[in-house]
């Protein structure tokens, strides 16, 4: 493979981990859980702390690092990724609203390689009623990927009676928390994208931060106390750039497994596969897409890496570009696996083979909230154009 290809390199964190990530892959997908022992693995290896700033224990790794770990644990198994993905995204959110009041709490979730996750999708409505120095939380919170596995989880509410979001950190492992494995998909199957229903849970009042619309600007101005000028940046941004890491190492992955497959396959009358001309156009041409894809991450990584070193602060369009730069490198993956379906055939269609389950999980990929293509089109459209952008994350 290429340089550059996370199967080149030994420095990665997870390197260690892939091969156990790897081999329960298929299983994964077939039983829509992921194995305890990855989770447990990955509990204990240093890539959790990978987005948490050293004021809280965290390793403070740069953006691009982050986005190698995650390409190549998505080339392993992508509903692993996918979990991982989310936590070191939510996370780096969680840090900028709760803020310097709350470093004990986060550092507490750092040192003890704890997993965080954000299930507040469409759906979601969950209610807070103040009781004594507690919050007491009643309702569902959806998309909760990764929740099967976590331990802690920020949750969006209104206290009854008003309209005002308010956020907190809730432990998932008490009593009044049910998680209703319902992530009946076809792609990342084992992400336990499921229902969290708060049934009683309980949180610290004390705790209890404001959630703003567009949360993004406070974070921006110079008086708005943070941990670290790393969470200045949005954690949209950068989880658009995040999963454009993990699209590119889902396509590498199925273009590797492509070219070694096919070296002994022969075509209709007996003709060699690996001769034939338009198997090197193909391969070609998704190899091209795949580099360009991991080119326009990289780069964006290097940029929102020099802005952190320097303590610049982040603009509307800097935040605009990542989710461009990870809407542009899901789009280019796709368009590289469907290069490779051509190559493979029918074939490629059998279910079984490592290529059918890659080619449905980077079919979710696209698709999130954060980095859909009409979204995130439309609002760098108007930037372009001058106009004020209207998403509120």
């Amino acid at each position: 493979m290429r340089a550059g290809s996370p199967r080149s390199g030994d420095d990665l964190r997870v390197a260690g981990i892939l091969p156990l990530i790897a081999a329960q892959a298929a299983e994964a997908d077939a039983g829509r859980s992921i194995s305890p022992a990855v989770i447990a693995a990955l509990k204990a290896n240093e890539v959790m702390a990978m987005s948490a700033a050293r004021e809280i224990g965290g390793l403070a790794a740069s953006v691009l690092d982050i986005g190698r770990e995650l390409e190549a644990v998505a080339s392993a198994c992508a509903s692993t990724a996918w979990c991982l993905w989310n936590h070191l995204a939510t996370f780096h959110l969680f840090c900028g609203l709760l803020g310097p009041d709350n470093a004990d709490l986060l550092r507490t979730v750092t040192e003890g390689g704890e997993w965080v996750c954000l299930p507040a999708g469409a759906g979601t409505a969950v209610k807070g009623r103040i009781d004594g120095d507690s919050v007491v939380l009643s309702g569902v919170a959806a998309f909760g990927t990764g929740a099967r596995y976590a331990d802690h989880a920020g949750v969006s509410f209104v206290f009854e009676g008003e309209r005002t979001v308010r956020f907190a950190l809730v432990d998932l492992r008490q009593d009044g928390v049910r998680i209703d494995p319902d992530w009946l998909a076809m792609s990342l199957r084992a992400s336990a994208t499921d229902h969290v229903h708060y049934e009683g849970a309980r949180t610290p009042l004390a705790r209890v931060v404001p959630f703003p619309p567009r949360f993004r600007e406070p974070l921006r101005d110079p008086a708005f106390p943070v941990i670290s000028g790393r969470y200045r940046e949005d954690w949209v941004g950068l989880c658009d750039l995040w999963l454009g890491w993990m699209a590119v190492g889902v396509a590498d992955a199925a273009l590797g497994e492509a070219c070694a497959g096919i070296q002994d396959r022969r075509a209709i009358l007996g003709v060699k596969m690996v001769e034939r001309p338009t198997i090197h156009v193909n391969l070609g041409q998704a190899g091209a897409l795949i580099g360009a894809a991991r080119a326009v991450v990289r780069d964006a990584c290097r940029e929102t890496d020099a802005r952190i070193a320097a303590g610049a602060l982040p603009t509307e369009t800097d935040y605009l570009e990542q989710m461009a730069a990870g809407t542009t490198a899901a789009r280019l993956a796709d368009e590289a696996m469907r290069l490779i379906l051509r190559v493979l055939g029918g074939a490629g269609l059998r279910e079984g083979p490592a290529f059918e389950r890659r080619y449905r999980d980077l079919q979710a990929m696209p698709l999130h909230i954060n980095v859909h293509p009409d979204r995130v089109a439309e609002q760098f459209g108007r930037n372009l154009l001058g106009l004020p952008t209207e998403n509120p994350f």
